[in-house]
């Protein structure tokens, strides 16, 4: 058995001992020993990577996403009360797959869902915000899903979002954007005549 076979095997067996707490497990609680990196890659897709392969339990890559960290370094880690592994994220840990609407206008309340079953409410605790490539132009959209673990908006909800935008003035000029909870997310600015 190699030692990222181990690794694995012990992460998971230290899982099922809190799998029976409520909620998700307190991983800012717990400062174990850094134990290496493993050969875990979330790629920009949402798909989860070991040693090359994808993980194709949901059930799995569910229980993975609930030990999850990022730290004050940019790294993000799998943690548990005895050990802490270093995994590679490509872009963002989860992905935002689906967005229900309740509500119009300032009124309105979006709800995302993810490709790991979170959903949150976009609000001041969980925002949203628009990065752009610099060469291409290209938006990425995220939404904070839990102590500085992201979804980046997966482009066909991103779409459903831009149809629903509204235009407001805001600071030098008028921005396209969202609304929920009473707050105005800003999507990008409106092109001037």
């Amino acid at each position: 058995m190699t030692d990222q076979h181990k690794t694995r095997d012990s992460l998971l067996n230290n899982l099922d001992k809190i799998r029976t707490e409520a909620g998700l497990p307190p991983v800012h609680a717990w400062n174990p020993p850094f134990c290496g990196d493993m050969d875990m890659v979330i790629r920009r897709d949402g798909s989860w990577h070991y040693m090359g392969s994808p993980i194709g339990r949901a059930s799995m890559v569910r229980l993975f996403s609930t030990i999850m960290r990022h730290d004050d370094d940019d790294c993000y880690y799998l943690v548990t009360p005895v050990e802490k592994v270093r995994i590679q994220v490509e872009d963002a840990p989860f992905v935002a797959t689906a967005v229900d609407a309740e509500g119009t206008g300032q009124n309105q309340v979006l709800t995302f869902t993810t490709n790991v079953g979170d959903t949150v409410r976009l609000d001041s605790g969980h925002p949203f915000r628009v990065d752009l490539d610099p060469e291409s132009a290209e938006p990425s959209p995220y939404i904070l899903v839990r102590d500085r673990l992201e979804a980046l908006v997966h482009r066909n909800i991103f779409y459903q979002l831009v149809e629903m935008a509204d235009i407001q003035p805001m600071e030098d000029k008028d921005w396209y954007g969202i609304w929920s909870g009473g707050i105005f997310y800003k999507i990008a600015p409106v092109a001037s005549p």
